[in-house]
């Protein structure tokens, strides 16, 4: 069996500022508040954690994938822009990620079918989201 993922929040202010930790990075916490009143607005809110999370995990499947494929990635970025929902609850109803990749050996169908594998069955944070989020995504490939 897998091993736990284990993160512990602990409350910093009067309001709703945490510093949230995990197991594997104690020495390294991520602060999160919310907008005021509630909040200081003096860290990230949930949603911008939950897409951070996403982004990362969505781009090191991709490169990770386009490297297994043997292409030369020199740079690598992405982009992502959630847009909540108007209705309540307040969630994330659509995500658009933009990649940027700087290489002089990849092309669209490398890059396509590097999103295809993450999407199917490599990125786990999309694995959880696909059925509750529409998911765009594009890209952009610069020669280097």
């Amino acid at each position: 069996m897998a091993e736990p993922l284990e993160v512990t929040v602990n409350l910093t202010n009067e309001k709703v500022q945490f510093a949230g930790v995990s197991s594997s990075n104690p020495d390294s916490p991520i602060t999160f508040d919310y907008m005021p009143p509630i909040g200081d607005g003096q860290g990230y809110t949930g949603l911008e954690l939950l897409l951070m999370s996403f982004t990362g995990c969505i781009a090191t499947t991709v490169l990770y994938l386009l490297r297994r494929m043997g292409k030369n990635i020199a740079g690598f970025k992405v982009n992502a822009k959630g847009i909540r929902a108007e209705q309540p609850p307040l969630r994330l109803e659509k995500v658009f990620f933009g990649f940027t990749l700087n290489s002089k050996d990849t092309g669209d169908a490398d890059i396509e079918r590097a999103i295809q594998l993450a999407e199917e069955s490599f990125c786990p944070v999309w694995q959880m989201a696909k059925n509750n989020v529409e998911i765009v995504t594009g890209y952009r490939i610069v020669a280097s």
